[in-house]
């Protein structure tokens, strides 16, 4: 299995985010994956325009990262999303890459990888941040397999508990296991095949606007 991972902290590779991160991955490699870990700076990823290029031609105008990366997402077997808790929500790095990925979404363009989300803050409140983070995935086409998150405040010394890094060592050996299995989740499934009947009715909507995605859910989903 080969994983992708977004770190979307300014801290890079250094930040609290990263290690926790890499527990996840230590897991992973034990069960045979791969790994390559892109770190999501000021400038890697720029903010959306709105232009809707990528829904007419399937390409962004921006000269960035992102379709870089999104060719490695879709080489890949795996991705993993990494964030510090910003005012309740995931970092700009981070979020300016989902943005990015509006018209990764309405093909659902990761469709048969899997993933997970991790995410980190200084006094609490990281559950919603994950489900939205994982909600994300789903929404790409990916299937998660959990999260794993840590209130730094919390810790001595910024030191992971044993409980922490077991949770993110087994996050990452589930998600090479489901891989391997092919694992499905009923609420997963039943979440993903919903936003799948909205893509497609979005699709029917908007053939004229959007001829790019029109197409692609004609050749590969049999839309008519």
């Amino acid at each position: 299995m080969k994983i992708i991972s977004l770190v979307g902290s300014p801290h890079g590779e250094k930040g609290n985010t990263a290690k926790l991160l890499s527990l996840v991955l230590e897991g992973a490699k034990e069960k045979g994956a791969t790994a390559e870990t892109i770190i999501l700076r000021g400038d890697t990823v720029h903010p959306c325009l709105g232009c809707d290029t990528c829904h007419k031609k399937g390409g962004c105008v921006q000269k960035d990262a992102f379709e870089e990366i999104r060719g490695k997402i879709q080489q890949a077997d795996g991705l993993i999303l990494a964030s510090p808790n910003y005012i309740f929500s995931v970092s700009a790095q981070l979020k300016a890459f989902m943005d990015r990925c509006c018209g990764v979404i309405h093909l659902m363009e990761f469709e048969g990888k899997y993933g997970a989300s991790v995410v980190t803050s200084g006094g609490g409140d990281e559950a919603p941040i994950a489900r939205y983070m994982n909600h994300f995935l789903i929404t790409t086409g990916i299937r998660p397999v959990g999260a794993v998150w840590a209130t730094m405040g919390a810790l001595i010394d910024d030191n992971f508990t044993d409980d922490i890094r077991k949770h993110a060592q087994k996050l990452g050996e589930d998600m090479v296991r489901a891989w391997k299995n092919g694992t499905l989740d009923p609420s997963t499934e039943h979440t993903m095949a919903a936003f799948r009947e909205r893509m497609r009715q979005l699709m029917l909507w908007r053939k004229q606007q959007w001829p790019y995605e029109y197409e692609y859910w004609r050749s590969h989903r049999g839309l008519e």
